[in-house]
Order: structure tokens, then sequence, then C-alpha cells
């Protein structure tokens, strides 16, 4: 029986039942990175004879009868994360012989819940870009089309899990770099609520591993079934045992409801700054007909939603200066104050001062307050992630001069950013689930915004649907027509 297909909870359900052991799970995942992650390029830091060393505890402790969330399970960690001994380099050449001593406290956590670590996944440069390339790694392809790009930043676990290289994954998002990733290649993933999920030695390979709190950046779980997001995020969920975690226990809020009528969602495919391509709106509106079918009261439009011109500014100001502030760009050319562009505003945001970002907080807040009034009326938002399917690989080095096509007509590259601000400017949870394949056959998701600090509500409903709608499917391969990967 081959089971690198399998869900965690199948795996961990075996594994209790005596019926496969964690060395021949572990086993089977390696050799299918062997043989076809040569195109995919997935796995960019193997690190398979601790693997199997780990699998053999793993076993051993279910022999003297030891019960561990994850215990067995073979999976993959973005490789953005620290592992001791383990290269974490974020793509980036000066730091390519850079090994940290300790591991990420969310590496820590798999391995207490008795996960065994495949290795590490591709990222792009400084993770900055919705593709995974890099000068030292290469290039990660689609799993479902090998001229198409898996996304970024997560786009290597994003490969792997729709592969079969590991049960889950861990990766990171501010700028959509779960969610697209998952949506590029038909898995599901989840963008906690921010601050719900520890960070520290998620960092540039240049800084220290500190508890620090982001702004906007959070940690989570990928999978391929909404189930196994809430095995994952249940293992990665609290605060650092540094800070926080001195005083403060985890309690989230169960689901606001179980039953799929029970959920009042508002349902959005425009936003006034960028088009949503054919194929994604097709995939909004199958995830809208199911609800609607389920019996769920579903909405096209509320004056309650925040005005999503002006969350999209505020998300580029925020997402920029704090980008620029880790990786400083030595000059740039401001924008004509008439342009009123998301390419001006985040040229402007490159030379934002301390007051100007104090200015963009506080109109979050306000936005975090429209959010939360919203959420009295409504349980969930389900919108697109990007605007279209995963796109062909684009490795122009200014990543300014890029577009993006929708429906044949270009836009700029970032503009597709706007939709993963909806959920990241405000800190809120958000789901990516698959909705169905375009004309093309590619893999199509949107996302479940939920209410701050309740992610079991936009999880739960992530699990009704796929109930509904089919989540995940295997991509087909032809070994015979396979060629090697795209160098980055």
């Amino acid at each position: 029986m081959e089971w690198s297909l399998r869900t965690a909870e199948e795996l961990v359900a075996a594994l209790r039942a005596g019926a496969v052991t964690s060395v021949e799970l572990t086993d089977e995942a390696i050799a299918r990175i062997e043989r076809d992650d040569e195109v995919i390029n997935a796995i960019c830091v193997p690190d398979f004879d601790r693997a199997r060393a780990a699998a053999r505890r793993a076993d051993q402790a279910r022999a003297r009868g030891e019960e561990r969330p994850l215990l067995g399970v073979p999976v993959t960690v973005k490789e953005s994360y620290d592992i001791a001994g383990l290269p974490t380099t974020w793509g980036m050449p000066p730091h390519r012989d850079h090994v940290p001593a300790e591991d990420a406290v969310q590496v820590s956590r798999l391995k207490d819940a008795g996960a065994v670590v495949l290795g590490k996944t591709n990222v792009p440069l400084g993770l900055q870009d919705i593709q995974s390339f890099n000068e030292i790694y290469g290039t990660t392809t689609n799993p479902w089309d090998r001229g198409r790009t898996s996304g970024g930043s997560s786009g290597g676990s994003a490969a792997a899990l729709a592969s079969g290289f590991g049960a889950l994954s861990i990766g990171s998002d501010i700028a959509g770099s779960l969610r697209t990733p998952a949506h590029f290649c038909g898995v599901y993933a989840h963008k906690p609520t921010l601050g719900l999920a520890a960070t520290r030695g998620m960092v540039p390979p240049s800084e220290p591993a500190l508890p620090a709190d982001l702004d906007l950046a959070v940690v989570g779980p990928m999978a391929r079934t909404a189930c196994d997001l809430t095995l994952l995020l249940d293992v990665m969920a609290g605060p650092d045992p540094l800070t926080h975690g001195v005083a403060h226990r985890l309690a989230l809020p169960p689901s606001r409801h179980q039953r799929l009528g029970e959920f009042r969602v508002l349902v959005l495919d425009e936003h006034p700054l960028i088009p949503t391509g054919a194929a994604v709106r097709a995939g909004v509106n199958r995830v809208a007909a199911t609800l609607a079918d389920g019996g769920a009261p579903v909405a096209r439009h509320s004056p309650l939603l925040p005005d999503l011109t002006e969350a999209a500014t505020l998300y580029m100001q925020l997402l920029i200066s704090g980008s620029v502030a880790r990786f400083p760009m030595e000059s740039y050319e401001p924008p004509g104050a008439d342009d009123r562009s998301l390419d001006a505003e985040r040229l402007r945001a490159l030379a934002f001062s301390h007051r100007d970002w104090l200015a963009a907080n506080h109109r979050r807040e306000v936005h975090r307050d429209a959010w939360r009034r919203l959420f009295t009326e409504f349980d969930a938002v389900v919108c697109p992630i990007t605007p279209t399917p995963a796109f062909p690989h684009d490795h122009h080095p200014n990543p300014l001069e890029r577009h993006i096509d929708i429906d044949g007509t270009e836009y700029p590259y970032f503009d597709q950013l706007v939709w993963a601000g909806v959920a990241t400017m405000p800190g809120l949870p958000a789901t990516a689930v698959p909705a169905g394949r375009s004309a093309e056959g590619l893999p199509v998701g949107v996302q479940l915004i939920g209410p701050m600090f309740e992610d079991r509500t936009p999880l739960r409903l992530a699990e009704l649907l796929e109930q509904k709608m089919g989540g995940f499917r295997p991509p087909k391969q032809d070994r015979s027509r396979l060629g090697r990967a795209v160098s980055g």
C-alpha cells in the first residue's frame, strides 16, 4: 500500500493501529522524493539520515506506549526556519554557509509532537517573491505544470505536499506566502491570526533569533486536507515561552458553528484595484453555490465591509516600509504627487518615517474595528487569493518590470497581492481551500477569512466545504515526459 498521499490523520490512525511503522512511512517518502524531486525541486535541503533516525525513535516511543499528536508522521519545513545543523539561507548567496545551532520554536514544537522532519523546502530570494527560485537552490516548479510557478514564498512546501513529499509542512505568510502556493498547487494552508503562533527562529540569517512580535508576518500550517490544518495548527499555536508564554496560555474559542447552513458568509469576487480572472471568479462562485446549496445565508455586498482601496494602500505602506527596514534599497525615484497607483504607494513607502508608519498603523486600527463590526453580521468572508491560477515562470531580475496577465491584459506584478492583504493588513485568520480547476486544468483556490483569534471558524468552514466539494486531488504525473527543473 502506498502511503505518501494519505492524510496526516490517516497516518496517525494507521501508526496507532500498527498497520505501518514510522520507518516504513519515512523510507517511502524518501524514495518518492528521490524518484520525483529532480523535476519539482521542492526539497532543497534533504535531511534523510536524521529523518530515518527520528523515525526509529518514534517507533520505539510508540512501542513504549507514548502518544503524541504527530508521532512518526513525515513532514517538511520551509527553508527559512532554523533547524540546528542545516543551512538557513533564505536563498541569499552570501549566507549559503549559515548553519544555526538551535531549532526555531516551531521546529521544536514539531519534534516535540513526534513529527519526522524529512528536510527543508525551497523559497525565493529573501522570501520576497510570489515565485520560489534563488541562485543557491534553483527553481521549484508546479507539479501540475512544470512551466509554471508553485508560488511563493512557501512554494517549496506547497509543491512538496502536492507531490506526496510528507503529509504536512510549515510555512510563513506576509504577502500570501502560505495561501498563494496552496492556491497554485491545489492544497490547503492557514494564515493564523497575527501573533497566534510564535515566530522565533523564522528569521533572516543575518539576524539573531529573537522572540520578537513581527508586524504582518505569521507562521502557519500547510496540508492536503482541512482537518490536517487544524491538527498542525494545534501543534503550532501558542505564545513564545520566552515572552508572552511566561504568563499567557492559549485557549482558542471553538468554531462559531458546526453545520454548513449555519454560517453567514459574505462572498467577494471583485476588487476595485485589479480585475479577477475568469478561472478564479469561477472558483469563488463554485464555493458560493456550495454554501447556498447547503443552506448558508450568502451575501454579495455589505456596507460594513472596510474600504478595499484604502486597505490595499495601507497594506502596501506597512508591507514595503517593513520590508525595506530589513532589506534596504540604495536609492529610488519618488513618484509624482498625483500618482495614486499601487506602484506609487510602494515607492513612497520605501521612504516612510516612523511618523508615517504610526499614521498608517492608526488607520489599520480603524480598519480592524470595522472588521469587528462586520463579523457581528457575518461569520466568514470568501474571496480570491490572487486574480489568476499559477502563472508561467518569470525570472526578470527587476520584479517591478514584471507583469501579471489577467485574461489577456497585463497589470503590475505586485498588484496581485491586494487580495492577500485583505486578511494580512488587519491580522485576520484566512484559510486557503481548493475550489476546482481552470480550463487549463490548473488548481484554483479561494480564501476563507474569519474573525481575529477565531481561527477555528474558517477552519471548520473549510472542512465542511471539503466534504461537499471534495478537496486535494494529486496531479497526474507522466514520468516519461518529466524534464529537468528550470534553473534559477
